[in-house]
């Protein structure tokens, strides 16, 4: 892309909230510099539903979030940053916006709800108003609005205009000369019909963010609403407050490629990245105009280097052997997400397919060649298809030829779905349903409105089944069931490593990397510690039959939960007395989000209680001194995967992006957990002389050193640098990866250090270097000549970093 700013050599994600505000980050930018990023990753700073954690429910595109500091507080950060060397990237969030209570914190929403489809804001939402005779659905009520009625009442003047009706703490706007109709028929006559929050699932006409109701999409793709929407984000670029973005969510978007193109040209190519989740095959499209991604594809490969394959495999079949699941409900990948997604499909998103139906039928009613399709057949046709599709979306849209990657996915998944249809002639459903989603059956209003929704209902129906369902029914090894993982396929050899690498430097390189984020489920360290569980299968089963024939009451209500509960436990490192109250929440959600037992909307209270009493009495009571052996056994491999994680994504191509608190060991589970607001000291603490048993110490001098590195030599890291895979030689050359950047720094991790130590260790093994010669260890400050053996490299710490001396 062209990129008129720098690109950072380094960002650091701050999760700001009303409990770690602007002032906050302010106060820890001394420490921050001192660590050597060059950027701080804000998360959404525009004004959002009072009380956020997250900020990702924008109420106001025009204004900075108060509660965080307001505008003063932002450009303040900005300020003290710069002082300090240091620039900010924001997080944007195009494709919705809260539907908050009260309803009259957004008020473009607010407007739309008083005046409906006559409203100046009506073009700003993703809204059917041909259903429900032209009224808004409001999935507001706690029950069916006949039990309701009493909670209703009209008073006061909001802070807008007029008088409001209200229910519990929403408050709605009344259209103009309603105010004095009685109850029943003030409520007809709104542009809103206020119904229960069941009737989301399947009469819901507006589209939202995924399930969430509560986040009404926007419709960036109106030149007019983006200009509105961006206006500020714009300015902040323009004034030298921001200096990049991060684009949230860009598969919700009905052009994404417009949408970005809109972008780069508003903010004269500053350096942006956006939060694609690539599937193990698929590739970011070539004619987006941003740096790359946020990096959740890095993070797959860095994860996959650390698990054994055998031992993954080995692990799948205890796993099922000890928790008798059927294959579609947890015992086999593939078969786990199919079923997953049929029940999203029919369920969760069952207001989305109808819309789409719709749309379908009336495409199908102009056409005297298509005419005589029924509505159950594109249903049918719409739903076989949709579950087949292996990654978030297809790119197409009316009057442009479909990219061949596309055509070729939904060529196969129509053919595929031809298999639901008793009836030859019937199937013919998948072909129009097909042509329709790669956008060949013409550029009418509906054609386009097809086109754009299929692809932004794949993209929900992928985030949904195999994100937040899958995952959590499939956990042999939970490390993989992560952003952009593939529990199927957790292993990454380091040839697809390089290749990988090799192949960013070439197309992406100032992409975004990761390896924690505010949205992976384990942190980095959590996951380092699961994989080496890969490295010895049948110890780690063979503990989970013993304690599974030992424990008493309370027992776990299903083999399961045991292994998932005491995994997490083994996850989050040696016994605390905090970890009762992170780990039993992040355990319940995780039952939750699997669907099989409990589920947020249907919750089983008996059972969320037993799984609620396994937890606290077992892997957080007495018991959990039963993980000791294995955590001791493993440490050198725990040692290793976390340093080496660490130092590959921050020696690799792209922009490595540190979340909060990483530099140092950081364990944490899925949200809330992992936004806990961050507590910094005054400075960084010198951990050259940590000893092996202080990993914490060992992870911030290897991250100070290296990122002081990038600083110092961006030119060895940047878009500009090469990346040179570099060979060992012996019989432990699997165990060693090791790559050039710029023929000047060489990045040395060894990788599964138990099946290595079985195996005899590094002896014999070398590594040559490029251009040969002598080199320094900068993690230690030591001399060596190439080639250099790897037993005596690597005998101290599992990782090295080489430049030239």
């Amino acid at each position: 892309m062209r990129l008129h700013s720098a690109v950072p050599t380094a960002t650091y994600r701050l999760q700001l909230q009303p409990a770690f505000p602007f002032r906050a980050a302010e106060e820890a930018v001394p420490y921050l510099a001192s660590l050597g990023v060059s950027h701080l990753h804000l998360s959404p700073v525009l004004e959002a539903v009072p009380g956020s954690t997250h900020g990702y429910d924008v109420v106001d595109h025009s204004a900075v979030r108060a509660e965080l500091g307001g505008e003063e507080g932002l450009r303040s950060l900005a300020r003290t940053a710069r002082e300090h060397g240091m620039g900010l990237i924001l997080d944007i969030v195009p494709n919705h916006m809260a539907l908050p209570a009260p309803a009259t914190l957004n008020g473009p929403l607010w407007e739309v709800l008083r005046d409906g489809p006559a409203s100046r804001y009506a073009r700003w939402f993703d809204i059917d108003w041909a259903e429900h005779g032209g009224k808004v659905l409001l999935p507001v009520l706690a029950g069916p609005l006949g039990g309701e009625l009493r909670h209703f009442s009209v008073a006061g003047r909001s802070d807008r205009s007029g008088r409001v009706l209200r229910y519990h703490d929403h408050a709605f706007p009344l259209r103009p000369g309603t105010e004095r109709l009685p109850l029943p028929d003030l409520l007809d006559a709104q542009w809103y019909r206020p119904a229960w929050w069941r009737l989301a699932r399947t009469e819901l006409n507006y589209r939202r963010f995924f399930t969430v109701s509560e986040l009404i999409a926007v419709r960036v793709e109106d030149p007019e609403v983006f200009a509105a929407t961006h206006g500020k984000v714009v300015q902040l670029l323009q004034d030298g407050v921001a200096d990049g973005l991060r684009v949230d969510h860009p598969d919700g978007l009905a052009d994404p490629a417009g949408y970005l193109h809109r972008l780069a040209e508003a903010t004269d190519g500053r350096w942006t990245v956006v939060e694609k989740i690539l599937g193990r095959d698929e590739r970011l499209p070539g004619d987006w105009p941003v740096a790359g991604t946020t990096g959740y594809d890095a993070l797959r490969h860095l994860d996959g280097l650390f698990v054994d394959p055998a031992g993954a495999a080995e692990l799948g079949a205890r796993y099922r052997a000890f928790t008798g699941l059927p294959p579609d409900r947890g015992g086999d990948w593939p078969a786990t997400v199919r079923r997953a997604a049929y029940k999203v499909i029919t369920h969760e998103l069952a207001a989305e397919t109808e819309r789409l139906v719709r749309t379908a039928g009336r495409i199908c009613e102009g056409s005297h060649q298509l005419r005589d399709t029924a509505p159950w057949a594109l249903r049918t046709a719409l739903r076989e298809i949709l579950v087949r599709l292996p990654v978030y979306r297809p790119y197409a849209l009316p009057g442009r030829p479909p990219a061949p990657v596309d055509a070729a996915l939904l060529d196969q998944a129509a053919q595929d779905a031809r298999g639901a249809f008793a009836v030859p002639e019937e199937a013919c459903a998948a072909e129009i349903v097909r042509d329709a989603a790669l956008g060949r059956l013409g550029q009418g209003p509906d054609q386009r409105d097809f086109c754009a929704r299929f692809a932004q209902t794949a993209s929900a129906l992928r985030a949904k089944s195999v994100e937040d369902t899958a995952f959590y029914r499939h956990a042999p090894l939970l490390s993989a069931a992560e952003v952009g993982g593939d529990p199927g396929r957790p292993a990454v050899s380091p040839e697809e490593f390089h290749a990988y690498c090799a192949r960013l430097q070439h197309d992406w390189p100032a992409t975004g990397t990761v390896l924690s984020t505010h949205d992976t489920k384990r942190s980095a360290d959590v996951r380092a510690r699961i994989a080496a569980l890969s490295e010895c299968p049948g110890q780690w089963a063979d503990l989970m039959d013993r304690l599974a024939a030992g424990a008493a009451d309370p027992c776990a209500p299903d083999p399961h939960v045991a292994w998932l509960a005491w995994q997490s436990a083994f996850g989050l490192g040696p016994a605390n007395p905090a970890d009762a109250d992170r780990l039993a929440p992040a355990v319940l959600k995780s039952v939750r989000e699997a669907g099989l037992r409990t589920t947020w909307t249907e919750p089983d209270a008996a059972y969320e209680a037993a799984v609620e009493a396994f937890v606290a009495a077992h892997p957080c009571g007495p018991a959990r001194t039963a993980l000791a052996p294995l955590e001791e056994a493993l440490r050198p491999s725990v040692r290793a995967n976390t340093l080496g994680a660490a130092l590959l994504h921050l020696t690799m191509p792209g922009v490595p992006d540190l979340y909060m608190g990483t530099e140092r060991a950081y364990a944490a589970l899925v949200d809330p957990d992992n936004r806990r607001p961050p507590a910094f000291p005054e400075a960084v603490a010198d951990g050259a002389a940590a000893g092996a048993g202080d990993l914490s110490a060992e992870k911030l001098h290897l991250t100070r050193t290296v990122l002081g590195l990038r600083r110092s030599r961006p030119e060895w890291f940047g878009p500009g640098a090469s990346y040179a895979p570099l060979a060992a030689d012996g019989p432990a050359a699997g165990h060693c990866v090791a790559f050039a950047r710029s023929g000047a720094a060489v990045t040395v991790v060894s990788r599964l250090h138990e099946r290595l130590a079985q195996d005899g260790g590094l002896r014999g093994t070398v590594l040559p270097l490029p251009g040969g010669g002598r080199w320094r260890e900068v993690l230690t400050g030591a001399s060596w000549e190439a080639p250099v053996a790897l037993s005596e490299l690597l005998e101290h710490c599992p990782v090295a970093l080489l430049v030239r001396d």
